[in-house]
């Protein structure tokens, strides 16, 4: 049975000026260290007088039976077009319930998912002069959740590449390029062994890139995902903007994530036609840490400045992520990842003092 607290809707007001109008965001704590993060955002955008109203709802994928919560949200992030997200526990088990985050994606049809992978000053990274964008496919492939077994000990596992969804990514991943001055776009994939699957997308890539964008001043290649792995470990400022299906960006972004300083500093969203839902783009729960006060908000605060500026609010936005560098760079205040002892209070009590 659900607990009492996650069948009230929360909303909250972040105090604005008259002259901007208020805009209502769906919120989504999450598992794990969501709920301090959360926390930590709607503290800043009060102390930045954002004009932003939360309507909560604290989902949770520790509890299976959480089906009615979940329609309330989804109806919410309908309702409101956009969303602010922790992420949500997925149980390994068998009997375990189906993700909520993919259900979420699936449901909502958010198909593009943005990690933006960069190097933060006052952060060491394994590199320098990293600042790649890696842009995954978000609700077929591997994650289609088709799977069976077909005799005792085989289990066929199905995974959907279809040419429609891979000619939007591929759109999607050009578009991301021009908007952003960005040059070159590589297509990771196996079509060395998943000759159709994985053949289908990296030739409707080509096909698009080919018919639609050869003549926009940005370049494509193609790159075979295991060698991806090594070149993003050992070379990765010759990547720019990577476009990949589901569980190779999904694997990708960790490791991007690992180069430039962990997952507590790695900014994203999920976008669709009509919703788009921000969350940190390496997307771990934080179990271990989770309630102890100990979580990095950078990666939460800079996916909700991203937000911001979709709903056209960029002064709060590049106020709030220009606190955040400032706190980072000035290195008084460091979460452990950071190599530090601060608690998650202290750096948004620090960012708050810039702002």
């Amino acid at each position: 049975m659900l607990a009492l607290r996650n069948q009230v809707v929360k909303k909250t007001l972040t105090r604005s000026f008259a002259s901007v109008a208020t805009q209502t965001v769906t919120l989504v704590p999450g598992d794990g260290v969501g709920k301090e993060l959360s926390e930590s955002v709607k503290a800043v955008f009060k102390a930045v007088e954002a004009p932003i109203e939360w309507e909560q709802f604290d989902l949770t994928g520790h509890i299976s039976s959480n089906d009615d919560l979940m329609k309330k949200t989804l109806a919410s992030l309908r309702r409101n077009k956009v969303g602010l997200k922790g992420i949500l526990y997925t149980p390994v088990s068998r009997l375990g319930h189906t993700s909520f985050n993919v259900s979420m994606r699936k449901d909502l049809d958010i198909y593009a998912s943005i990690s933006l992978i960069k190097n933060i000053p006052g952060v060491q990274g394994r590199f320098n002069d990293i600042d790649l964008a890696i842009i995954r496919e978000n609700t077929e492939g591997e994650y289609s959740g088709l799977e069976h077994q077909s005799y005792p000990g085989v289990v066929e596992s199905l995974k959907i590449v279809t040419r429609y969804k891979t000619e939007r990514i591929a759109r999607f991943a050009f578009d991301f390029a021009l908007k952003n001055n960005r040059k070159k776009v590589t297509c990771i994939h196996k079509a060395n062994i998943m000759k159709l699957g994985d053949g289908l997308f990296l030739n409707t890539v080509r096909d698009i890139f080919e018919k639609e964008y050869s003549q926009s001043g940005i370049s494509l290649n193609d790159m075979i995902v295991d060698n991806a792995s090594m070149q993003l470990v050992a070379r990765p400022q010759q990547f720019d903007v990577l476009v990949l299906p589901n569980l190779y960006g999904n694997i990708l972004s960790n490791v991007g994530a690992g180069i430039v300083g962990g997952p507590g500093i790695v900014a994203g969203t999920s976008i669709g036609r009509e919703y788009a839902v921000f969350e940190p783009g390496c997307r771990h729960v934080g179990e271990d840490i989770g309630g102890k006060n100990a979580a990095n908000p950078t990666a939460m605060m800079l996916s909700a400045a991203m937000m911001l500026k979709h709903l056209n609010l960029n002064k709060y936005a590049n106020r709030i992520s220009n606190a955040v560098y400032r706190t980072i760079e000035q290195g008084d205040v460091k979460t452990r990842d950071m190599g530090g002892n601060s608690t998650t209070t202290d750096f948004t009590k620090a960012v708050i003092s810039i702002l």
